[in-house]
């Protein structure tokens, strides 16, 4: 919307996949980096094998396959999701719809984060959306949307035009812009891909650590991007 403008075209699709293509080339050598850190401090020293048994071939039982696929991957996923998600929705409901004083509580919570977030070159409702979307990232954007139009409820803009033209009158810059896809490159995982992490690690401290490198990173990219952008405006 900020950097190739919403009028569609073959130009406007090359540009788009462009610049997604060096998003995706940022986040991958991002993990390169973390992974080099790493492999100086936290895992230094520690050996590192990856062993691959295969078990003996069998005919499929197609019937044992759907059942095994269902419980043990659809169900699971379904279950960890709710079990996050509606609590989730229920606080963004209840934070968007109390209002206290001319504001709701969405707002008010927006209004102190904001100084913080003015340093990483974002607004405080763009950091509250990111924070009430940790069970879902899909969700960021339709916060944001809410919290911008006063709503009760999520909502989501059907022409980006629009979109736009509501994130310029709150004051959007091409600042803002990078500063927010930066921040939801390299934020925090969503919680279901945190229950994941402590299922197969088995361990809090990796479920931690998880969360915290990539926040760290975000906070500090969107800090010195932020920090360097002002010299141009």
């Amino acid at each position: 919307m900020f950097f190739v403008g919403v009028s569609g075209g073959a130009m406007s699709s090359l540009l788009s996949a462009g610049l997604l293509t060096l998003v995706i080339l940022l986040g991958v050598l991002m993990t390169f980096a973390v992974t080099r850190l790493l492999s100086a401090t936290l895992l230094k020293g520690m050996p590192s094998s990856f062993t691959l048994e295969l078990p003996p071939y069998r005919k499929p039982q197609i019937g044992r396959v759907i059942v095994r696929s269902i419980f043990d991957r659809t169900l699971f996923v379904l279950g960890r999701a709710v079990v996050v998600a509606a609590p989730a929705g229920l606080l963004i409901w209840v934070m968007a719809n109390v209002m206290v004083g001319d504001l709701s509580l969405l707002g008010h919570c927006a209004a102190f984060l904001d100084p913080f977030a003015k340093l990483l070159g974002l607004d405080g409702v763009i950091l509250i959306a990111f924070i009430l979307g940790l069970p879902a990232n899909e969700i960021v954007v339709p916060i944001i949307i809410m919290a911008y139009m006063a709503q009760g409820s999520i909502l989501e803009l059907d022409s980006l035009a629009a979109m736009h033209d509501l994130f310029v009158a709150n004051g959007w810059t091409w600042v803002t812009a990078i500063s927010t896809m930066l921040f939801s490159l390299m934020h925090w995982p969503c919680s279901t891909t945190l229950l994941t992490i402590k299922k197969e690690t088995g361990s809090w401290k990796w479920t931690v650590l998880a969360l915290v490198i990539p926040t760290v990173l975000g906070l500090a990219s969107c800090f010195v991007f932020a920090s360097f952008a002002k010299l141009f405006l």
